[in-house]
């Protein structure tokens, strides 16, 4: 991956940015445009106008899939924030050795078990729902989407 800096920072998905919604917005101008055009077909250019605003819903709804994107960032946020608390240093080492699985898990732990289950996610590599299943006491993430 390349360094990231001022000029490349921003992320498009350019396949969804650059060609569909583009392609939708045209295809349905052309479709309204042609309901009033092509009287003789203005039911096959309604139904055709309304296929694609579904169409073009449903890409404007792939936001969902960025919210759960930034959600996960923001797991990771609290992780480091949470691994300075108790240990008083930066996880950026830490966190590279672990998978997200791992660290999501990791958050349903209070700070005593966290310690452990950290230990042996580091040493052991269990698995997020191993650690998942480990905990004791559970500390419940009701604000997950």
């Amino acid at each position: 991956m390349r360094e990231q800096n001022y000029k490349n920072h921003r992320k498009f998905y350019p396949p969804h940015h650059f060609i569909y919604l583009p392609l939708l917005i045209v295809l349905e101008i052309l479709g309204i445009y042609k309901i009033w055009d092509d009287p003789e077909n203005k039911l096959i250019w309604i139904l055709f106008s309304s296929v694609i605003f579904l169409l073009f819903y449903l890409a404007f709804m792939t936001r969902q899939h960025y919210a759960l994107g930034l959600q996960n960032r923001m797991v990771m946020l609290e992780f480091k924030q949470r691994y300075f608390e108790i240990f008083g240093q930066r996880s950026d080492e830490t966190a590279d050795k672990l998978r997200f699985d791992q660290i999501a898990a990791l958050r349903f732990a209070y700070d005593d078990e966290f310690r452990e289950l950290l230990y042996r996610a580091l040493h052991e590599n269990i698995s997020g729902d191993d650690i998942k299943r480990s905990i004791k006491n559970w500390r419940a993430d009701r604000l997950r989407i």
